[in-house]
Order: structure tokens, then sequence, then C-alpha cells
């Protein structure tokens, strides 16, 4: 899929990443102090296209969240991933979580247009779970990670929801961010029928005027090489935009979202540093 060969690895590293994942939504424990308050919120008719929020207790004027899950743009569910929004939620946000269509049922740029379906609907309903749609940003981890980014660069999609400045920051969580050329299948799937490659990444669109970035990588990930995120934090600072990056030693793929659960919380402050950053970016 890349220069590098970044997905090279992809259908058997993230099989066995995601299986520890899923398990840590069914047996790891939750943070205390928030829930779910809503499920199966739509935002468009398909049936992917529904999200789930999370919010403390007697959630009153929080910062909100949206956080899109990972999966190689062809897998991922909602439904395994209440223990990362929950990590949020219990840290003082109302976080949405929402599915989006993927490979075969769509093609790009339909998965990026559902991710700024959802994060228009989830600033029209902020106030109903006691959010601020004015204080709105948006993350991702791998797959999720390249959505955030897409929507909060690229002013198109969110433009085409009316909603052209709700993303007020946007954090990445070892994102493929620069992974051209499309030269494997799984690349192909996703983004080979682009008629213009380059404006399926999300280096391409780094503004000067774009929400301040916050970019996240494990130094021992094979399945998204941590140069992606460097290569979009430079170039984001070359142009006179706010980002920054964090590496993680010896962190792999799974590992950096893992280590939002409480299990796995002592490996690396991913979680303390994500949600330092959106306190600051949405104070």
């Amino acid at each position: 899929m890349t220069r590098r060969g970044l997905f090279a690895p992809l259908i058997g590293a993230f099989a066995a990443a995601c299986s520890p994942l899923a398990a840590l939504n069914t047996l790891g424990p939750r943070d205390r102090g928030a829930g779910r308050m809503a499920k199966g919120v739509r935002y468009g008719d398909d049936a992917r296209q529904m999200m789930d929020v999370y919010a403390p207790a007697g959630a009153a004027s929080l910062p909100v969240l949206v956080f899109f899950y990972g999966g190689g743009w062809d897998s991922g569910s909602k439904d395994v991933y209440g223990w990362a929004a929950q990590a949020l939620a219990a840290r003082g946000f109302v976080v949405f979580l929402p599915d989006y269509r993927v490979v075969p049922q769509v093609r790009f740029p339909r998965f990026i247009e559902d991710a700024a379906a959802a994060t228009a609907r989830a600033g029209e309903l902020a106030a109903t779970y006691g959010g601020e749609a004015g204080r709105l940003g948006v993350l991702g981890h791998s797959a999720g990670a390249h959505l955030a980014m897409m929507i909060a660069l690229d002013r198109r999609y969110m433009a085409a929801v009316d909603r052209p400045d709700l993303i007020r920051a946007a954090a990445g969580l070892a994102g493929p961010y620069d992974f051209l050329p499309f030269d494997v299948a799984a690349s192909q799937k996703a983004f080979g029928r682009a008629p213009d490659p380059t404006l399926t990444q999300p280096v391409t669109f780094a503004r000067a005027d774009a929400p301040p970035l916050w970019l996240g990588h494990g130094t021992a990930d094979t399945v998204v090489h941590a140069e992606d995120t460097t290569i979009l934090n430079d170039r984001m600072q070359a142009v006179g935009g706010r980002s920054e990056a964090r590496l993680y030693p010896g962190l792999d793929h799974a590992d950096l979202i893992a280590t939002f659960s409480p299990l796995f919380r002592k490996k690396a402050p991913v979680l303390d540093d994500v949600v330092g950053f959106f306190r600051r970016e949405l104070a």
C-alpha cells in the first residue's frame, strides 16, 4: 500500500490486534463514573450509520469527542470499543462512538463522508447528553485516525454537512497519513478507484489554519509505521499549522489504543496525553 510496505502485514497483524481489543470490551475492567447513555443513535439511513454515546453521570457543559475505531477500512464495530469511549468519558467528555460503512460495501470517499456526517450529528445532539458543540474534537486509531485527520484537514467534508468550523481539535493514534502508492490489495480495494490518489492522503491537506493536531505512534508498530506520524507533523509545522507528535518506545499497533484500558494503562501515558491535549484545546 505504501512505498514502505505499510499494509503488507495488514491482514495477519490486524487480525491479531483486534481479538485482544475485542476481549477488552467483554472481559476487561471499565472506568467508573461514566457509561453508555444511548445506543444506536442514527446519523444516516444505512444500518452502519449509527453511533453510541458515552458520558459521565450528570454530564453538563462538557467538551465533546467523536472517536473512530480502526479496522483497515474494511472491518470494525462500535460494539468492540465501548471500553475506549468510556475511558474518555470518565475523564470529562461526552463521547460519540460511530460505526461507518466499510469495504466492500463502499469505497473512498464514502467512509470519510460517514465520519463527517457522524461528527455533524454529534454536534447537533451534544447538548442532549450534556455536551457543548462549540467544544468538539475528533480522534481515531489506525484507519479511524485517517478518518479523523481527513475530516479535520480537508475542508470539503465538513463543509458538505454544513458544519465547516465544527471541529476544534483532532488527535490520531497510529494513523496512516501518507501511504502512496496503493500497491497491495487492501489499499487498492479502499482507494484504488480514486481519480486523484493524492486526495486520499491527510498529508495533502496540511494547512496553517487547520484545527490543532496531536499525533501519537508506537515505535514498534509494523502495521502502520511511525514515519506517517512524523511526516504529517513535520508538514503541518512547515506550513505554519499547530501540531505535536509523541512517539512511544516499544509500543506496537494494538498497544497504542490498548493503553486506554485500565489493564494496560501503565505501559505508557497515551490516554493522559490525549486527554491533556483535548482539555487544553477545548477549554
